[in-house]
């Protein structure tokens, strides 16, 4: 059985609390075990939790959940495109992977709420895939 974390935003926690209890069900399914469960008030601040999850030595994979929807800004842009490298930088420099659940940018709200059960799927499934890569 392998072991994973996962990273929740709390910002538009009505499609991330979705994609929270489908990654739980998948897990389960998949015969993994979530063993640390870190809620963040947004995406931004997920890789501060990851790096913390991915310097724990009995999880071997994590998996971050989250919307970023779009606004009259470019600001879901800059968080995902920030977001995002951190997430792989500290994947590679821990040697653990990532399963990458976070919706955006360019998303709306009705988007993200058709897609989160898919994503948060996805996102559960990848990250133990790769888990067997990093034997």
């Amino acid at each position: 059985m392998k072991n994973i974390a996962l990273v929740i935003s709390d910002f538009n926690s009505e499609i991330t609390s979705k994609m929270e209890n489908n990654a739980e069900k998948t897990a389960s399914s998949l015969n993994a075990k979530i063993v640390k469960k870190i809620h963040v008030p947004g995406a931004f601040e997920i890789p501060f939790a990851a790096k913390k999850l991915f310097k724990d030595k009995k999880i071997d994979a994590v998996v971050v959940l989250g919307a970023v929807i779009q606004g009259e800004t470019d600001h879901d842009i800059i968080i995902m495109n920030s977001v995002s490298q951190k997430l792989m930088e500290l994947s590679l420099h821990h040697n653990k992977p990532i399963g990458f659940g976070i919706m955006g940018p360019r998303v709306t709200w009705q988007q993200a709420g058709s897609r989160a059960l898919e994503y948060s799927k996805r996102a559960v499934k990848t990250a133990l895939e790769m888990v067997k890569i990093n034997i």
